[in-house]
Protein backbone atom coordinates (compact mmCIF):
# COMPACT_ATOMS: atom_id res chain seq x y z
CA UNK A 1 0.00 0.00 0.00
CA UNK A 2 1.26 3.42 -0.96
CA UNK A 3 2.09 5.88 1.65
CA UNK A 4 0.14 9.33 1.75
CA UNK A 5 1.75 12.63 1.39
CA UNK A 6 0.16 15.88 3.13
CA UNK A 7 1.59 19.36 2.85
CA UNK A 8 1.80 21.64 5.89
CA UNK A 9 -0.78 24.29 5.59
CA UNK A 10 1.74 27.14 7.36
CA UNK A 11 4.98 26.67 4.83
CA UNK A 12 3.41 24.13 2.29
CA UNK A 13 5.97 21.61 2.88
CA UNK A 14 5.37 18.13 2.26
CA UNK A 15 4.96 15.78 5.45
CA UNK A 16 5.25 12.08 6.39
CA UNK A 17 3.56 11.05 9.70
CA UNK A 18 5.77 8.92 12.32
CA UNK A 19 5.04 5.57 13.50
CA UNK A 20 4.18 7.27 17.12
CA UNK A 21 1.34 9.75 15.88
CA UNK A 22 -0.35 7.04 13.68
CA UNK A 23 -0.87 5.36 16.81
CA UNK A 24 -2.67 7.69 18.10
CA UNK A 25 -5.35 7.10 16.37
CA UNK A 26 -5.15 2.98 15.50
CA UNK A 27 -4.69 2.36 19.18
CA UNK A 28 -7.93 0.54 19.44
CA UNK A 29 -7.97 -1.90 16.16
CA UNK A 30 -5.08 -4.32 15.37
CA UNK A 31 -2.49 -3.25 12.70
CA UNK A 32 -3.46 -5.12 9.33
CA UNK A 33 -1.09 -8.25 8.38
CA UNK A 34 1.57 -7.25 6.15
CA UNK A 35 1.50 -8.89 2.59
CA UNK A 36 4.47 -10.25 0.47
CA UNK A 37 5.33 -7.95 -2.39
CA UNK A 38 4.41 -10.16 -5.69
CA UNK A 39 7.36 -8.05 -7.35
CA UNK A 40 10.62 -9.04 -4.67
CA UNK A 41 13.28 -10.12 -6.04
CA UNK A 42 13.27 -14.39 -5.18
CA UNK A 43 14.55 -15.38 -1.74
CA UNK A 44 13.72 -12.09 0.43
CA UNK A 45 11.07 -12.61 2.76
CA UNK A 46 7.91 -10.35 2.80
CA UNK A 47 9.06 -8.47 5.62
CA UNK A 48 12.23 -7.79 4.11
CA UNK A 49 10.87 -6.84 1.26
CA UNK A 50 8.30 -4.43 2.81
CA UNK A 51 10.58 -2.30 4.43
CA UNK A 52 13.04 -1.87 1.75
CA UNK A 53 10.64 -1.00 -0.42
CA UNK A 54 9.38 1.85 2.44
CA UNK A 55 13.00 2.78 2.84
CA UNK A 56 13.43 3.27 -1.29
CA UNK A 57 9.82 5.31 -0.76
CA UNK A 58 11.32 7.68 1.77
CA UNK A 59 14.61 8.34 0.36
CA UNK A 60 13.00 9.50 -3.06
CA UNK A 61 10.57 11.60 -0.91
CA UNK A 62 13.11 13.03 1.10
CA UNK A 63 15.09 13.70 -2.29
CA UNK A 64 12.13 15.13 -4.04
CA UNK A 65 10.57 17.20 -0.86
CA UNK A 66 14.73 19.26 -0.66
CA UNK A 67 14.20 20.79 -4.22
CA UNK A 68 10.45 21.30 -4.56
CA UNK A 69 8.05 23.31 -2.50
CA UNK A 70 4.20 23.37 -2.98
CA UNK A 71 2.36 26.54 -3.16
CA UNK A 72 -1.71 26.90 -1.75
CA UNK A 73 -2.68 25.98 -4.87
CA UNK A 74 -1.38 22.20 -4.53
CA UNK A 75 1.05 22.67 -7.50
CA UNK A 76 4.34 22.34 -7.06
CA UNK A 77 7.10 24.53 -8.36
CA UNK A 78 10.75 24.25 -8.39
CA UNK A 79 12.16 26.79 -5.85
CA UNK A 80 14.93 26.75 -3.80
CA UNK A 81 15.96 24.01 -0.91
CA UNK A 82 14.70 24.51 2.27
CA UNK A 83 15.07 22.35 5.10
CA UNK A 84 12.56 20.79 6.93
CA UNK A 85 11.57 17.81 9.14
CA UNK A 86 9.35 14.56 8.48
CA UNK A 87 7.51 13.49 11.30
CA UNK A 88 8.56 9.48 11.63
CA UNK A 89 8.97 6.85 9.16
CA UNK A 90 6.74 5.98 7.07
CA UNK A 91 4.74 2.66 7.74
CA UNK A 92 3.37 0.82 4.97
CA UNK A 93 1.91 -2.22 7.05
CA UNK A 94 -1.42 -0.11 8.30
CA UNK A 95 -4.87 -0.37 6.86
CA UNK A 96 -6.51 3.06 5.38
CA UNK A 97 -9.04 3.14 7.72
CA UNK A 98 -6.32 3.44 10.77
CA UNK A 99 -4.15 5.76 9.14
CA UNK A 100 -7.22 8.31 8.63
CA UNK A 101 -8.63 8.15 12.32
CA UNK A 102 -5.10 8.76 13.16
CA UNK A 103 -4.60 11.59 11.07
CA UNK A 104 -7.99 12.85 11.90
CA UNK A 105 -7.04 12.37 15.59
CA UNK A 106 -3.96 14.91 14.55
CA UNK A 107 -6.04 17.52 12.77
CA UNK A 108 -8.26 17.41 15.94
CA UNK A 109 -5.65 18.56 18.24
CA UNK A 110 -3.46 20.51 16.24
CA UNK A 111 -6.73 22.91 15.02
CA UNK A 112 -7.94 23.02 18.09
CA UNK A 113 -5.73 26.10 18.94
CA UNK A 114 -4.72 29.20 17.22
CA UNK A 115 -5.62 30.43 13.67
CA UNK A 116 -3.69 28.44 11.51
CA UNK A 117 -5.43 25.32 9.91
CA UNK A 118 -4.08 21.56 9.91
CA UNK A 119 -2.16 19.65 9.22
CA UNK A 120 1.65 21.66 10.15
CA UNK A 121 5.12 20.74 9.64
CA UNK A 122 7.89 20.25 13.35
CA UNK A 123 8.74 24.00 12.74
CA UNK A 124 5.44 25.78 12.70
CA UNK A 125 3.84 23.60 14.95
CA UNK A 126 6.77 25.01 17.56
CA UNK A 127 5.40 28.43 16.45
CA UNK A 128 1.94 27.89 16.96
CA UNK A 129 2.84 26.24 20.66
CA UNK A 130 5.14 29.20 21.43
CA UNK A 131 1.96 31.50 20.47
CA UNK A 132 -0.32 29.26 22.78
CA UNK A 133 2.68 29.73 25.47
CA UNK A 134 2.57 33.33 25.19
CA UNK A 135 -1.47 33.58 25.94
CA UNK A 136 -1.88 30.92 28.49
CA UNK A 137 0.73 33.59 30.31
CA UNK A 138 -1.36 36.18 29.44
CA UNK A 139 -4.36 34.35 30.68
CA UNK A 140 -2.72 33.40 33.81
CA UNK A 141 -1.94 36.95 35.00
CA UNK A 142 -5.17 38.27 34.03
CA UNK A 143 -6.81 35.67 35.76
CA UNK A 144 -3.77 36.19 39.40
CA UNK A 145 -5.32 39.95 39.12
CA UNK A 146 -8.52 38.96 39.01
CA UNK A 147 -8.49 37.00 41.64
CA UNK A 148 -6.63 39.95 43.55
CA UNK A 149 -9.29 42.25 43.71
CA UNK A 150 -11.63 39.94 44.94
CA UNK A 151 -9.25 39.15 47.62
CA UNK A 152 -8.91 42.93 48.08
CA UNK A 153 -12.78 43.13 48.28
CA UNK A 154 -14.40 46.27 49.48
CA UNK A 155 -13.46 49.58 48.09
CA UNK A 156 -12.88 52.93 50.96
CA UNK A 157 -15.43 55.13 51.54
CA UNK A 158 -14.38 57.69 49.07
CA UNK A 159 -13.34 55.73 46.06
CA UNK A 160 -17.24 54.49 46.39
CA UNK A 161 -18.63 58.30 46.02
CA UNK A 162 -15.59 58.79 43.80
CA UNK A 163 -17.26 56.24 41.33
CA UNK A 164 -20.68 56.81 42.64
CA UNK A 165 -20.38 60.78 41.11
CA UNK A 166 -18.68 59.63 37.90
CA UNK A 167 -21.32 56.95 37.53
CA UNK A 168 -23.95 60.12 37.85
CA UNK A 169 -22.13 62.06 35.50
CA UNK A 170 -21.94 59.08 33.08
CA UNK A 171 -25.64 58.96 34.21
CA UNK A 172 -26.11 62.64 33.03
CA UNK A 173 -23.81 62.42 29.93
CA UNK A 174 -26.25 59.33 28.63
CA UNK A 175 -29.02 61.89 29.05
CA UNK A 176 -27.57 64.59 27.38
CA UNK A 177 -26.15 62.14 24.83
CA UNK A 178 -29.64 60.69 23.97
CA UNK A 179 -31.10 63.99 24.11
CA UNK A 180 -28.76 64.79 21.09
CA UNK A 181 -29.41 61.65 19.23
CA UNK A 182 -33.17 62.30 19.57
CA UNK A 183 -32.70 65.92 18.27
CA UNK A 184 -30.56 64.36 15.65
CA UNK A 185 -33.09 62.06 14.69
CA UNK A 186 -35.70 65.00 14.94
CA UNK A 187 -33.19 67.05 12.53
CA UNK A 188 -32.53 64.27 9.98
CA UNK A 189 -36.02 63.77 9.47
CA UNK A 190 -36.38 67.58 8.75
CA UNK A 191 -33.13 67.19 6.57
CA UNK A 192 -34.63 63.95 4.85
CA UNK A 193 -38.50 66.40 4.10
CA UNK A 194 -36.01 68.93 2.95
CA UNK A 195 -34.43 66.78 0.44
CA UNK A 196 -37.11 65.43 -0.76
CA UNK A 197 -38.47 68.96 -0.99
CA UNK A 198 -35.99 69.85 -3.12
CA UNK A 199 -34.98 67.09 -4.79
CA UNK A 200 -38.94 67.72 -5.98
CA UNK A 201 -37.92 71.30 -6.95
CA UNK A 202 -34.62 70.18 -8.68
CA UNK A 203 -36.62 67.85 -10.72
CA UNK A 204 -39.65 71.06 -11.48
CA UNK A 205 -36.39 72.76 -12.28
CA UNK A 206 -34.98 70.71 -14.49
CA UNK A 207 -38.56 70.34 -16.65
CA UNK A 208 -38.75 74.19 -16.48
CA UNK A 209 -35.01 74.37 -17.99
CA UNK A 210 -35.46 71.26 -20.45
CA UNK A 211 -38.42 73.18 -21.54
CA UNK A 212 -36.80 76.82 -21.44
CA UNK A 213 -33.69 75.24 -23.71
CA UNK A 214 -36.73 73.83 -25.91
CA UNK A 215 -37.87 77.60 -25.89
CA UNK A 216 -35.05 79.11 -26.82
CA UNK A 217 -34.12 76.28 -29.33
CA UNK A 218 -37.26 77.39 -31.20
CA UNK A 219 -36.88 80.87 -30.78
CA UNK A 220 -32.74 80.91 -32.14
CA UNK A 221 -34.35 78.96 -34.97
CA UNK A 222 -37.28 81.67 -35.61
CA UNK A 223 -34.55 84.50 -35.29
CA UNK A 224 -32.04 82.54 -37.60
CA UNK A 225 -35.35 82.44 -40.43
CA UNK A 226 -36.41 85.68 -39.44
CA UNK A 227 -32.70 86.40 -40.21
CA UNK A 228 -32.80 85.04 -43.12
CA UNK A 229 -36.16 86.63 -44.20
CA UNK A 230 -34.64 90.14 -43.49
CA UNK A 231 -31.41 89.78 -45.80
CA UNK A 232 -33.61 88.53 -48.46
CA UNK A 233 -35.41 92.03 -48.00
CA UNK A 234 -32.82 94.19 -47.45
CA UNK A 235 -31.49 92.86 -50.74
CA UNK A 236 -34.69 93.14 -52.47
CA UNK A 237 -34.95 96.64 -51.12
CA UNK A 238 -31.23 97.82 -52.25
CA UNK A 239 -32.23 96.17 -56.11
CA UNK A 240 -35.62 98.25 -56.01
CA UNK A 241 -33.31 101.68 -54.62
CA UNK A 242 -31.01 100.16 -57.52
CA UNK A 243 -33.52 100.08 -60.15
CA UNK A 244 -35.01 103.31 -58.91
CA UNK A 245 -32.72 105.45 -59.10
CA UNK A 246 -31.86 104.31 -62.60
CA UNK A 247 -35.68 104.62 -63.24
CA UNK A 248 -35.29 108.34 -61.83
CA UNK A 249 -32.66 108.92 -64.44
CA UNK A 250 -34.61 107.38 -67.30
CA UNK A 251 -36.38 109.84 -69.41
CA UNK A 252 -39.51 108.08 -69.98
CA UNK A 253 -40.24 110.10 -72.79
CA UNK A 254 -37.06 110.27 -74.55
CA UNK A 255 -37.08 106.31 -74.04
CA UNK A 256 -40.70 105.62 -75.61
CA UNK A 257 -40.88 108.42 -77.83
CA UNK A 258 -37.24 109.31 -80.41
CA UNK A 259 -37.62 111.84 -83.05
CA UNK A 260 -34.64 112.23 -85.24
CA UNK A 261 -33.58 113.87 -88.77
CA UNK A 262 -33.13 111.49 -91.33
CA UNK A 263 -31.95 113.93 -94.11
CA UNK A 264 -34.86 116.66 -95.17
CA UNK A 265 -37.38 113.94 -93.66
CA UNK A 266 -38.08 114.14 -89.69
CA UNK A 267 -38.36 110.67 -88.01
CA UNK A 268 -40.64 109.74 -85.07
CA UNK A 269 -40.07 106.30 -83.61
CA UNK A 270 -38.52 105.22 -86.73
CA UNK A 271 -41.77 106.11 -89.18
CA UNK A 272 -41.10 109.27 -91.53
CA UNK A 273 -43.44 112.08 -91.56
CA UNK A 274 -43.46 113.78 -95.02
CA UNK A 275 -42.62 112.67 -98.39
CA UNK A 276 -40.25 114.26 -101.27
CA UNK A 277 -40.11 113.53 -104.94
CA UNK A 278 -36.61 112.13 -104.57
CA UNK A 279 -37.28 110.39 -101.81
CA UNK A 280 -41.22 109.19 -101.58
CA UNK A 281 -43.19 107.57 -98.60
CA UNK A 282 -46.19 105.51 -98.34
CA UNK A 283 -49.73 107.10 -96.79
CA UNK A 284 -49.64 103.70 -94.31
CA UNK A 285 -46.18 104.99 -92.69
CA UNK A 286 -47.12 108.33 -92.70
CA UNK A 287 -50.80 108.07 -91.05
CA UNK A 288 -48.17 106.00 -88.59
CA UNK A 289 -46.16 108.54 -87.88
CA UNK A 290 -48.94 110.98 -87.30
CA UNK A 291 -50.54 108.60 -84.68
CA UNK A 292 -46.95 108.61 -82.74
CA UNK A 293 -47.19 112.48 -82.88
CA UNK A 294 -51.02 112.12 -81.09
CA UNK A 295 -49.74 109.64 -79.05
CA UNK A 296 -46.78 112.10 -77.73
CA UNK A 297 -49.00 115.36 -77.04
CA UNK A 298 -51.66 113.61 -75.29
CA UNK A 299 -48.88 112.44 -73.38
CA UNK A 300 -47.21 115.71 -72.82
CA UNK A 301 -50.55 116.79 -72.05
CA UNK A 302 -51.29 114.46 -69.07
CA UNK A 303 -48.12 115.43 -67.80
CA UNK A 304 -48.76 118.66 -67.27
CA UNK A 305 -52.52 118.22 -66.60
CA UNK A 306 -53.90 120.33 -69.63
CA UNK A 307 -57.54 119.48 -70.79
CA UNK A 308 -57.82 120.41 -74.56
CA UNK A 309 -60.69 123.16 -74.93
CA UNK A 310 -61.89 122.48 -79.18
CA UNK A 311 -60.64 118.96 -79.55
CA UNK A 312 -59.96 115.40 -78.37
CA UNK A 313 -56.89 113.43 -79.33
CA UNK A 314 -57.51 110.17 -80.64
CA UNK A 315 -54.34 108.17 -80.85
CA UNK A 316 -55.10 104.64 -83.08
CA UNK A 317 -51.88 103.79 -84.66
CA UNK A 318 -51.98 104.92 -88.01
CA UNK A 319 -56.01 105.43 -87.83
CA UNK A 320 -55.65 108.21 -85.80
CA UNK A 321 -58.28 111.22 -85.57
CA UNK A 322 -59.72 113.96 -83.52
CA UNK A 323 -63.03 115.09 -82.58
CA UNK A 324 -64.91 117.98 -82.07
CA UNK A 325 -65.92 119.09 -78.21
CA UNK A 326 -68.53 120.46 -79.56
CA UNK A 327 -69.84 117.22 -80.99
CA UNK A 328 -71.47 118.94 -83.96
CA UNK A 329 -68.36 117.76 -86.50
CA UNK A 330 -67.14 114.45 -88.19
CA UNK A 331 -64.56 113.12 -87.09
CA UNK A 332 -61.57 114.43 -88.50
CA UNK A 333 -58.83 111.98 -89.99
CA UNK A 334 -54.82 111.98 -88.99
CA UNK A 335 -54.58 109.85 -92.16
CA UNK A 336 -54.93 109.73 -95.92
CA UNK A 337 -54.58 107.16 -98.83
CA UNK A 338 -53.81 108.28 -102.23
CA UNK A 339 -56.60 108.11 -105.37
CA UNK A 340 -59.20 109.06 -102.41
CA UNK A 341 -61.92 111.35 -102.80
CA UNK A 342 -60.83 114.99 -102.65
CA UNK A 343 -63.18 115.08 -99.41
CA UNK A 344 -61.18 112.72 -97.15
CA UNK A 345 -58.04 114.97 -98.16
CA UNK A 346 -60.44 118.08 -97.16
CA UNK A 347 -60.40 116.67 -93.61
CA UNK A 348 -57.30 115.24 -93.62
CA UNK A 349 -56.22 119.19 -93.62
CA UNK A 350 -58.56 120.06 -91.45
CA UNK A 351 -57.29 116.77 -88.93
CA UNK A 352 -53.82 118.61 -89.25
CA UNK A 353 -54.93 121.90 -88.64
CA UNK A 354 -57.02 120.92 -85.34
CA UNK A 355 -53.80 119.10 -84.22
CA UNK A 356 -52.03 122.52 -84.64
CA UNK A 357 -54.26 123.58 -82.50
CA UNK A 358 -53.97 121.24 -79.79
CA UNK A 359 -50.14 122.26 -80.17
CA UNK A 360 -50.39 126.02 -79.48
CA UNK A 361 -52.61 125.36 -76.54
CA UNK A 362 -50.09 123.02 -75.11
CA UNK A 363 -47.43 125.63 -75.84
CA UNK A 364 -49.45 128.34 -73.90
CA UNK A 365 -50.00 126.33 -71.39
CA UNK A 366 -46.27 125.02 -70.81
CA UNK A 367 -44.73 129.04 -70.86
CA UNK A 368 -46.89 129.39 -68.07
CA UNK A 369 -44.52 127.11 -65.55
CA UNK A 370 -41.39 127.57 -63.83
CA UNK A 371 -39.24 127.45 -66.45
CA UNK A 372 -41.74 128.31 -69.10
CA UNK A 373 -41.39 126.43 -72.32
CA UNK A 374 -40.50 128.39 -75.69
CA UNK A 375 -40.81 126.51 -78.78
CA UNK A 376 -38.12 127.48 -81.53
CA UNK A 377 -40.55 127.61 -84.17
CA UNK A 378 -43.83 129.63 -83.69
CA UNK A 379 -47.52 128.39 -84.36
CA UNK A 380 -50.06 129.71 -86.26
CA UNK A 381 -53.23 127.42 -85.91
CA UNK A 382 -55.63 129.83 -86.88
CA UNK A 383 -54.08 129.96 -90.99
CA UNK A 384 -52.30 126.23 -90.20
CA UNK A 385 -49.09 128.19 -90.32
CA UNK A 386 -45.55 127.22 -88.86
CA UNK A 387 -43.00 129.97 -88.76
CA UNK A 388 -39.43 129.24 -89.91
CA UNK A 389 -37.39 131.86 -87.27
CA UNK A 390 -34.27 130.98 -88.90
CA UNK A 391 -35.57 131.82 -92.41
CA UNK A 392 -38.05 133.61 -91.60
CA UNK A 393 -40.85 131.51 -93.66
CA UNK A 394 -44.01 130.15 -93.59
CA UNK A 395 -45.10 127.29 -93.90
CA UNK A 396 -48.23 125.28 -94.39
CA UNK A 397 -49.29 122.37 -92.91
CA UNK A 398 -52.48 121.51 -95.28
CA UNK A 399 -51.53 119.61 -98.12
CA UNK A 400 -54.43 121.37 -100.48
CA UNK A 401 -52.38 123.58 -102.77
CA UNK A 402 -49.04 122.83 -101.08
CA UNK A 403 -46.21 121.54 -102.80
CA UNK A 404 -44.70 118.49 -101.44
CA UNK A 405 -41.56 120.23 -100.26
CA UNK A 406 -43.53 122.63 -98.14
CA UNK A 407 -45.64 120.45 -96.80
CA UNK A 408 -42.78 118.41 -95.34
CA UNK A 409 -40.62 121.03 -94.00
CA UNK A 410 -43.78 122.15 -92.08
CA UNK A 411 -44.25 118.80 -90.67
CA UNK A 412 -40.09 118.54 -89.84
CA UNK A 413 -40.58 121.97 -87.82
CA UNK A 414 -43.48 120.68 -85.91
CA UNK A 415 -41.08 117.35 -84.82
CA UNK A 416 -39.03 120.00 -83.75
CA UNK A 417 -41.24 121.89 -81.44
CA UNK A 418 -41.80 118.46 -80.09
CA UNK A 419 -38.06 117.56 -79.16
CA UNK A 420 -37.89 120.94 -77.51
CA UNK A 421 -41.15 119.69 -75.69
CA UNK A 422 -39.54 116.62 -74.69
CA UNK A 423 -36.64 118.05 -73.23
CA UNK A 424 -38.59 120.54 -71.17
CA UNK A 425 -41.38 117.95 -69.94
CA UNK A 426 -37.81 115.92 -68.81
CA UNK A 427 -36.46 118.90 -67.23
CA UNK A 428 -39.46 119.56 -65.29
CA UNK A 429 -39.28 116.14 -64.13
CA UNK A 430 -36.31 116.01 -62.68
CA UNK A 431 -36.37 119.32 -60.78
CA UNK A 432 -39.84 117.37 -59.28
Amino acid sequence: MSSIRFICQCCHQPLRLTRNSSGLGSSQEPAAPELPSAQGPPGETSEEGSASRVETRAEKLQDGASGWTLPGDGQMSRCSPRKFTLLGEPVSGRSLSSIQKATGGIFDILSGEGDLDHPLCEDCTDNLLEELDSQLTISESDCQNYQRCVVTGERSEDEREALQEELRGAELEEARLVQQLEEVERNQGRAAAALEAAQAETAMLDQQERRHHRDCSDLHWQQLELRDELSSVENQLRLARAQLARLEKTNAFRSVFEIRKDGPLAVINNFRLGCLPTEPVSWAEIGAAWGQAALLLVALSRALGLQFQRYRLVPCGNRSYLTSLAGDGPELPLYYARGQCPLLQSKFDQAMVAFLDCMQQFQEEAEKGEPGLCMPHRIHAERGLLEDAGAGRLYSIRTHRNTEESWTRALRLLLTNFEWCLAWVSLRHCQK
